[in-house]
């Protein structure tokens, strides 16, 4: 594993679960780790500035859960899943962002890893609150690493499966992932590959989701386009729906089966 020593990094969701693995493995490694529990903004990143001269790394692993059915959602449950997840990686990132504008390094080797899941990529049907913050947090990535490349920022995203205290309310039987023994389940499982990216080696890697589960690492695919149908002129809504049958539909009934 590449060392992380004179690396500062700053981890929300740190004080316990998947972000204290991080943490911890992040301070063996060699970095300099300012660790909050929660979401954060402006004053967090300021205190890994004043404490240890600079930023390198920021990891937003801070979360909640609220899982109801979508007929079943509240507001409040809605909003408070969106304003943890989603709105803290904003608040996080957007600080560190302008600090690494100002710093106008394009060999900066800075990092900003971003927590999507295997819920929000596959839709999770009792967690529509966290399915839209999860993939809300994917196009943010997805926007980070285009836009802040040239300023020496890559920008990842882990889909994660593993215990953690969230996850421990979910039944077995409505749990999207795998389950493995209590080792394998660890949070702690997820901090190596983590590790590796706030490293300075992976410069070469920006604008993806990986997986991580238990002992499993997987890179997901983006977005594309697997089949197009290109007309002359606007489409009649008619023969349009012949042509999409025609091509669409046998795709997406292999990828069912």
């Amino acid at each position: 594993m590449s060392s992380l020593k004179g690396r500062v990094a700053v981890v929300t969701g740190g004080g316990r679960g998947i972000g204290a693995g991080i943490a911890r493995l992040f301070a063996a490694e060699g970095a300099a780790v300012v660790v909050n529990d929660s979401e954060a903004g402006q004053s967090l990143i300021d205190t890994a500035v004043d404490m240890f001269g600079g930023l390198d790394i920021v990891v937003n692993a801070a979360g909640i859960l609220r899982d109801r059915m979508i007929f079943n959602m509240t507001e409040q449950d809605w909003d408070a899943v969106i304003a943890v997840h989603l709105r803290g990686h904003f608040n996080t990132i957007r600080p560190a962002s302008r600090y690494w504008h100002g710093k106008k390094n394009p060999d900066g080797h800075y990092r900003i890893i971003n927590f999507t899941s295997s819920s929000g990529l596959f839709g999770a049907p009792g967690q529509p609150n966290y399915v839209a913050a999860k993939m809300g947090i994917t196009g943010l990535t997805y926007s980070c690493a285009n836009s802040l490349g040239k300023y020496g920022v890559t920008a990842n995203a882990i889909a994660l499966g593993a215990q953690t205290r969230m996850t421990e309310s979910i039944p077995t039987e409505k749990r999207t992932v795998r389950v493995g023994d209590d080792d394998e389940r660890s949070p702690d499982n997820i901090a190596p590959i983590v590790a590796y990216i706030a490293s300075e080696s992976s410069d070469w890697l920006t604008g993806r989701v990986i997986g991580a589960r238990g002992y499993e690492v997987m890179l997901y695919s983006n977005p594309e386009t697997v089949r197009q149908i290109v007309g002359t002129e606007r489409w009649d809504p008619t023969e349009l729906g012949k042509y999409v049958e025609r091509s669409f539909k046998p795709v997406i009934q292999k990828t069912a089966r």
